[in-house]
């Protein structure tokens, strides 16, 4: 058994690489880290584990930290009657995963911090997530302590014990049959699996438009979550169908989530989501994660509509995500905390800073008139929504844009006591504006910054870095894609064993740790083979086919017909998680079904059929709720019509033709740059260890010396063109 306290009074967190560990190492809690000591603790010792998972953003996390295990009796009541666990949910997705599919489950609902009674195997019997210190009024809610003295008295009653121990028995079996594969029905003949992929879209638009807030935008009530996959599906069916209403639906979201408080609107950047239903109020957490899927989908708007503020938003929040989010080497950092210390300027004299959160983000009027003249003070705190007594705690203002800039144009204004009008050109307004947002943007540069969680996770930086290389060949900004190259170069360096084949999980301060998740790989390599078809180049190529195959190697298990969260030779938890829904990250599975679909054209390795077997094993429960498995509802889709490829046969692409796919919205096309002619290829060939061209290459070189394109969708192919209009008119025919 280990020793629960270091020489220097800390318990065994203070030896983890982890920012959200780090941050109960000092708790008189005796925390462990998930590891075979603390395992095995439980079992000698035979009380259960108390699991807490978190993250080191997490509001209430900090909060009922600061309730509950910063207080030395409950401590001493944990540390008496259980082994303490803390899970960081960032570098271990699988156990979240399990104990999420639990609370689900049993609660109807999950979240962090999730807070978990488990017997000393790892079976939860007690499942919840914030726990009050005390009972609140009217609300059946125990307190912690008060239900840390419940479970341990009824684990030390052998027949109370017995009940608990048969609950977790069937908590468990539950979550396996949750997260186990189950076997579609048999289709109805040939042609069956095509059309259900495609009816599937159609009916997972219809769910998402459903459940659509059409009074304020976005999906459902609050809590309101940014859900950019939703938008991407309905964007794809509104150009795939030509039909307005998902077009409205995606457009209203979009609109919402820029112009409410999930957006930073002097920094940039989106946060994690809103507590009220008009997008006013967010938790102020900011998250890579976010940041990489909130501008993808505002990229694939500004290709549909040509809506230039989708462009801007995403320019400042890659903007956002290079200054505030970047390791000097080349990788992301994950999140930046929610809370920070009060300003200077909302403290009375001799008064002490408190963490609070949104304190970075949030104004008083008084505080932007210390920083601007009239008539721009006045304008800004219009326009933004800064009023006296605020919309936030302690009558501060997050900024939304309340008031429309058409609506400031000669607007009156008390001056000094004597009215004048503001300008009445409106760009001398957005230009007086602009100059506002940057000299607050300075001030609160000197306001105490909200802690940043400095680990570089795979899978999140595939998220970013596809982003980043889709944006900047979509913006025509090759600086974007230069990031994107360095955070790979970075990711690869340091998280990729090139023998092996294998991909860490996380990288902090040069500690490498935690075998890669499905998603990490899934994640990675649609960063990877995106960056390829921005930049022509065959060597991201090759590292998303290395990660490709080995999803299928080390995830895929062909008994199940599917594709697991954790590898095939990971850790045996009480359930092994798959992750088929899309949650704050799209779905793992889908994600990876959609890169084996689209790489399976470019290798001799057979990637497809792994792809459409997991389709096949998970269709009838796609099929029964296709929203909630958007990622693979739109997989399941891109399998169905078959692969939009454009093969760009050329040196470089000529820039007609990137300003041209650039501004069209394509869904699931391909651009399948290759050399220009079959000398050049067969060097590519050589890099990725290829005898003979793949079918997305074979025989489609340049013609007459000039750029030339072929566009092929299921075996179907246009004649090559040099003219990529022509091909595209064909790929118009037959969307």
């Amino acid at each position: 058994m280990s020793e629960p306290r270091s020489d220097d009074g800390r318990n065994r967190l203070a030896d983890e690489a982890s920012p959200y560990l780090k941050q109960h190492a000092d708790n008189p809690v005796d925390w462990q880290p998930w590891d075979d000591d603390a395992l095995a603790e439980a079992r000698e010792r035979d009380v259960p584990i108390f699991l807490s998972v978190g993250y080191s953003a997490c509001h209430w996390c900090h909060v009922m930290a600061e309730e509950s295990f910063e207080d030395p009796a409950v401590a001493e009541l944990i540390n008496e009657n259980f082994v303490p666990i803390k899970v960081d949910r960032e570098e271990r997705p699988d156990l979240d995963r399990v104990y999420q599919t639990v609370c689900q489950l049993v609660t109807g609902g999950g979240g962090w911090p999730l807070s978990a009674f488990l017997t000393p195997d790892g079976e939860p019997f007690y499942v919840g997530t914030y726990f009050p210190p005390e009972s609140p009024p009217q609300r059946n809610v125990p307190g912690f302590g008060e239900l840390c003295r419940q479970i341990a008295g009824s684990w030390a009653d052998p027949e109370q014990r017995a009940e608990m121990e048969n609950r977790a028995e069937q908590w468990t079996a539950a979550a396996r049959d949750r997260m186990a594969p189950a076997s579609s029905p048999a289709n109805d003949g040939p042609g069956a699996d095509d059309a259900s992929g495609t009816e599937i879209l159609d009916d997972a638009a219809a769910a998402a438009i459903r459940g659509a807030d059409r009074e304020n935008g976005g999906f459902g009530r609050s809590p309101k979550f940014p859900q950019p996959g939703r938008v991407e599906l309905l964007l794809r069916v509104a150009t795939l169908s030509g039909d307005t209403e998902p077009l409205t639906v995606a457009e209203n979201a979009l609109n919402a989530m820029a112009s409410g408080g999930l957006y930073d609107h002097l920094g940039g950047g989106f946060h994690r989501y809103c507590v009220d239903d008009d997008w006013t109020v967010p938790h102020f957490e900011k998250m890579a994660y976010d940041n990489a899927t909130v501008p993808a989908a505002l990229l694939a708007g500004y290709r549909v509509t040509g809506n230039d503020r989708y462009a801007d938003i995403v320019r400042e929040t890659l903007d956002f995500a290079e200054r505030e989010l970047s390791h000097p080497e080349g990788g992301f950092f994950s999140t930046l905390d929610a809370r920070s210390e009060t300003p200077d300027s909302r403290l009375d004299d001799g008064e002490e800073p408190e963490r609070e959160e949104g304190a970075f983000y949030v104004w008083t009027p008084e505080e932007v008139r210390e920083l601007l003249d009239e008539p721009s003070a006045t304008l800004f705190c219009r326009r933004y929504g800064v009023v006296s007594g605020g919309n936030f705690e302690g009558g501060t203002s997050v900024l939304t844009e309340t008031v429309p800039v058409e609506e400031l144009i000669g607007a009156e204004i008390e001056v000094a006591g004597e009215t004048v009008e503001a300008p009445d050109d409106e760009a001398e307004i957005r230009a007086l504006l602009a100059d506002a947002r940057e000299t607050l943007f300075a001030a609160r540069e000197a306001r105490p910054r909200p802690p940043r969680d400095e680990k570089v996770l795979a899978g999140w930086n595939g998220l970013t870095i596809e982003t980043f290389a889709r944006a900047g060949f979509v913006l025509g900004d090759d600086s974007r894609i230069d990031r994107a190259e360095s955070a790979l170069t970075f990711v690869r360096e340091h998280l990729w064993d090139e023998e092996e084949k294998r991909l860490s999980r996380r990288f902090k301060d040069g500690d490498v740790a935690f075998d890669g998740a499905l998603e990490d790989y899934a994640f990675l390599g649609r960063g990877a083979f995106e960056l390829y078809q921005a930049t022509g180049e065959v060597a991201p190529l090759a590292f998303a086919l290395d990660l490709a195959e080995a999803i299928v190697e080390a995830f895929y298990d062909a008994d199940d017909g599917t594709l697991y969260l954790s590898a095939n030779d990971a850790e045996d938890l009480v359930a092994r998680p798959q992750e088929l829904t899309d949650q704050s990250t799209p779905s793992s599975v889908g994600a990876a079904v959609a890169l084996l679909l689209d790489l399976d054209g470019f290798t001799d390795a057979d990637l497809a059929s792994t792809a459409r077997e997991t389709l096949s094993t998970h269709r009838g429960r796609i099929e029964a709720s296709p929203v909630e498995h958007g990622t693979l509802a739109v997989a399941a889709d891109a399998d169905a019509r078959g692969s939009l490829e454009l093969t760009v046969a050329a040196d470089d692409l000529p820039t007609e033709w990137r300003e041209t796919l650039a501004s069209r919205h394509l869904p699931g096309a391909i651009v399948a740059r290759r050399p220009p002619t079959e000398a050049g290829l067969e060097d590519w060939l050589d890099e990725l260890g290829l005898e003979e061209a793949p079918p997305v290459w074979a025989g489609r070189e340049a013609r007459e010396g000039q750029p030339t394109v072929y566009a092929c969708r299921s075996f179907t192919c246009s004649p090559p063109e040099t003219d990529l209009t022509a091909a595209l008119d064909w790929v118009e025919a037959n969307l």
